[in-house]
């Protein structure tokens, strides 16, 4: 049941990350669940760093932030190699 909480909120946090980045309608599902589990690793592998976060604990608020920010970042390292700019 883990495994399904996490592919969800992976899904979740990877399409808002898409809405803040405007890319929303060039990523599908897959890549929504895909962006927001790779950004939940580098977020809290971040802020693990510094003390917090926790990888795929959803009942840490901190976690989804940093899985939140993970995301954005993510999002924006791939603007830049694909357009040399962050929107």
């Amino acid at each position: 049941m883990g495994f399904i909480v996490f592919i969800i909120m992976g899904g979740v946090i990877g399409w808002l990350a898409s809405l803040v980045m405007k890319r929303d309608a060039q990523m599908g599902i897959f890549w929504n669940i895909v962006v927001g589990i790779a950004g939940s690793f580098i977020g809290n592998g971040m802020f693990a760093f510094f003390g917090g976060g926790s990888i795929g604990d959803i009942s840490d608020i901190g976690a989804l932030v940093a899985a939140f920010i993970g995301a954005v970042i993510l999002l924006g390292a791939a603007n830049l190699i694909q357009r040399g700019r962050v929107r």
